[in-house]
């Protein structure tokens, strides 16, 4: 079977005024208009981490981490341009963890191993099962720049961890690179950023605008004018896949993100469900148009 194509209307957040009439969120102080202006994907971490320690150590669902388990192989198309993948293909899978452009770039290793790997102006992604990935921009002398709970803030990379497992993250988008010089730069120079201020609706958005100084990155950072030009194939293995159209590239972010919290296992299953279901509105109106005689 091909590839399945449809439009997004609204699969990780709701175009929909706040729940409260107000305008004030608990956790995140007066917000205007609607409900994903800004991403608390970072703030739930934490929460989440919270849950988990409540709980002893106890939770059955927990498991090692690995990333060919856990994580979605997916790719990122601008038109016919190919801008990010992530895939553990065998091919890839067969690389030393060193090598540059294969499978070895989606190894994971301790925060403490990572101080030993990072070089100022490097991206660094985080991951952990069941939450969103927190990506951090190497700085130098131990510490990162981050947007965490709506404020760029300057912090050593193991606190920025939170315990979690990282990669250099350099490989996973295909843009041109700005200089480590740039980079850090352009990361020192949001600290203190915070609010209303900020241009970015998530970690990955902001490390990566730091990094490739793409408009595409920031909130409103393109125009929606009815064209879908980006594409998000995500691969279900046997040679299947399945692909979504969006207007912008800081959408597409998001619904990437939504995947990598809710698991691989769990997109293809909601993915499979979804197909199967379409293939049976055809198979009923083929039978529709064709009766038995």
């Amino acid at each position: 079977m091909g590839n399945q194509v449809e439009k997004l209307t609204h699969l990780n957040y709701k175009e929909v005024p706040t729940a409260d009439p107000t305008g004030m969120d608990r956790d995140e102080g007066p917000r205007i208009g609607v409900s994903y202006i800004f991403s608390n994907d970072d703030d739930e971490l934490e929460q989440q981490q919270d849950s988990v320690h409540d709980l002893g150590g106890e939770n059955p669902a927990l498991q090692p981490y690995d990333p060919q388990l856990h994580e979605v192989e997916c790719s990122v198309y601008y038109r016919d341009e190919c801008i990010y993948q992530k895939s553990f293909s065998e091919e890839d899978a067969q690389l030393e963890e060193g090598d540059e452009g294969g499978g070895g770039h989606l190894s994971t290793y301790t925060p403490e191993n990572l101080l030993n790997r990072c070089k100022p102006g490097d991206l660094v992604e985080f991951v952990c099962q069941a939450q969103y990935p927190h990506w951090v921009v190497y700085v130098g002398d131990f510490q990162v720049v981050h947007l965490h709970r709506l404020e760029v803030v300057n912090s050593f990379l193991t606190d920025a961890s939170q315990g979690r497992r990282g990669r250099i993250a350099n490989q996973l988008y295909r843009y041109k690179a700005l200089s480590p010089a740039a980079v850090v730069r352009n990361a020192l120079e949001q600290v203190g950023c915070k609010d209303r201020d900020l241009s970015w609706r998530n970690s990955e958005c902001f490390a990566a605008w730091c990094r490739y100084g793409k408009r595409e990155f920031k909130i409103g950072g393109e125009l929606r004018i009815g064209k879908q030009p980006y594409r998000l194939q995500i691969r279900l293995g046997d040679k299947r896949s399945h692909t979504l159209e969006f207007q912008s590239l800081e959408d597409l972010i998001m619904e990437k993100r939504r995947n990598d919290q809710i698991g691989r296992a769990a997109v293809i299953q909601e993915l499979s469900s979804h197909l199967q279901a379409a293939e049976e509105d055809e198979e009923e109106e083929e039978d529709h148009h064709h009766p038995a005689s």
